[in-house]
């Protein structure tokens, strides 16, 4: 006993020398390769990071621009109060406005660096380059307003937004090359981007993602604390939340990878699931809430139940406006109108949905479900008495979705269903063959108005037994959610690291005699001494 209190005071201590005074940044970056989403760790000292804000004005010329900044500063002051107590630089940098501050502090801070040479010259912006990244997803081309009738555009701005404090420490500057030297000057390699507009100001100013990537810093941008200019009735014609997902997305797969301010404030949410469950057919309200304890809330996922055994009634559907997913396992519902309402709201927002089995007919008062949303033609499905044999589709083997799922062969007892013709935007996943009949898809992805959506038109109370079905389908979740599936990088870590010999001890003695000298004047020193009395079994 008493060899573990002095293993768990070890450790604690190590946790304060390396930790408290080391000050690091636990982050999770999201990135994409293609069409896949990955996660890496990211450990950043605090030192040697700072946060841009970029164009987070008093007003602008767009009133909806106005109000969700105004919505999201808040929060911006929150996380840059959190990376100031720890040691890191923030940077306010509101465009066209620096006579507002003429002669502060923060503007004399951000002059006062030495000029830093950098490889290529920074200008005042930099464009797009489609040889990198192609083309933005969004079309922009109007300003991106998107109020009705579109506001007139003048500059509407004087300064930051004022929920965002300006305290003692911080730099002010509009300049790429002046925050280039104050970065330079006090050794940051690590930047954290918030602000606004991610699709214009944010990619392209004089410190914005381009122009710092280029000039060898790490980047990530802040996906919760930014925003787009994007009108929804320009291409590709989602709504303006999913425009700009779609911008988020791209910097992530051409630029650099984004983080959730809950990293750094650590108040973090599971990601909500919600399943709604009205069939009497396949049992779901039974075999659906074992797969979410299971196999979802293992994942991290927090999960809402929706049952009923009325057609025409679901209690608690106002969960659906903060579910992350919706997962349908309903048949020919008609549900009252303001029940309907929530979902149809939710469907014509781009919002994530996993529909199983029924769910490609789930509502009599809304038969084109299969088609819009599922990217299917159900037409009622082949005899009960013929099974089905599963095959994937030998295109699609590479996709997130089919990871883990072994073999990829595989049989079930259910029906097969009629969903042919698939929808353009829809890729088949896995097909199905029962006796004589035509192949059909069982598994489906596509998209509606932006968003994800899977379908897996298996479900019976049998299916759930078999490994690869209970896969696609917590795979399936994860996917929609925009989470990676099985593939997470190391940590990458900057800053504070334990020496080699720490890492690589086999004993005791080996890890005290690695760490006593450089620490002897740390608060693990104690723990370190009392330590070396002790020999591993």
């Amino acid at each position: 006993m008493r060899y573990l209190a002095v293993l768990a005071a070890l450790f604690m201590s190590l946790g304060t020398a390396f930790g408290e005074e080391g000050k690091t940044l636990q982050l999770t970056g999201r990135y994409r390769q293609g069409e896949e989403v990955l996660e890496k760790k990211l450990e950043w000292e605090a030192s040697k990071t700072a946060v841009i804000i970029c164009d987070m004005w008093d007003q602008h010329w767009c009133a909806s621009a106005t109000r969700r900044c105004g919505e999201i500063a808040p929060r911006i002051n929150e996380l840059v109060s959190a990376v100031r107590a720890k040691g890191g630089l923030v940077v306010h940098a509101p465009s066209d406005t620096m006579k507002t501050y003429e002669g502060t502090a923060g503007r004399k801070l951000a002059m006062s660096a030495p000029a830093a040479p950098s490889a290529n010259p920074i200008g005042k912006w930099r464009y797009l380059q489609p040889e990198k990244e192609g083309k933005l997803p969004i079309d922009d081309s109007d300003g991106g307003c998107d109020d009705e009738p579109q506001c007139k555009n003048y500059r509407a701005w004087k300064g930051e937004h004022p929920a965002i404090k300006i305290v003692e420490g911080d730099a002010i500057s509009d300049s790429g090359q002046e925050i280039y030297n104050l970065l330079k000057q006090r050794g940051i390699s690590h930047l954290i981007m918030c602000g606004v507009h991610t699709n214009m100001c944010v990619l392209g100013r004089s410190f914005g993602i381009r122009e710092m990537v280029s000039d060898g810093f790490d980047v990530v941008l802040v996906r919760d604390l930014t925003d787009t200019m994007y009108n929804p009735r320009k291409a590709p014609l989602v709504p303006h939340a999913r425009g700009t997902d779609l911008v988020i997305a791209h910097v992530e797969r051409n630029w650099c990878p984004s983080i959730l301010s809950s990293d750094i404030l650590g108040d973090k949410k599971p990601l909500h699931v919600v399943m709604a469950l009205d069939e009497p057919e396949y049992h779901a309200k039974e075999t659906m809430p074992e797969f979410a304890k299971s196999e979802l809330e293992p994942l991290g996922l927090k999960v809402t139940i929706l049952k009923s055994e009325d057609v025409k009634n679901l209690p608690g559907t106002e969960a659906i406006a903060s579910a992350d997913v919706l997962v349908l396992f309903m048949r020919r519902t008609t549900l009252p109108e303001e029940q309907f309402k929530r979902f149809k709201e939710y469907f014509d927002g781009g919002r994530p949905v996993v529909a199983v089995r029924t769910g490609s007919h789930a509502f009599e008062n809304w038969l084109e479900i299969d088609k819009k949303v599922l990217g299917v033609t159900y037409g009622k499905h082949y005899s009960n008495k013929e099974e089905i044999d599963v095959s994937p589709n030998a295109k699609m083997l590479e996709h997130p979705i089919l990871r883990g799922v072994t073999p990829l062969e595989f049989h079930s007892v259910a029906s097969l269903y009629k969903l042919s013709p698939l929808m353009e935007s829809a890729r088949p996943l896995l097909f199905g063959k029962s006796k004589d009949n035509p192949v059909e898809s069982v598994a489906v992805i596509n998209t509606y108005n932006g968003g994800r959506a899977f379908y897996l038109a298996l479900g019976h109370p049998e299916d759930f037994k078999i490994p690869q079905f209970r896969k696609l389908l917590s795979n399936g979740v994860l996917w929609a959610l925009d989470r990676p599936i099985g593939k997470v990088e190391k940590t990458a870590r900057a800053g504070v690291e334990l020496p080699e010999a720490v890492r690589t001890a086999k004993g005791l003695d080996s890890v005290v005699e690695t760490l006593h000298a450089p620490m002897r004047n740390s608060s693990a020193l104690p723990a370190l001494e009392e330590m070396s009395k002790f020999k591993l079994a």
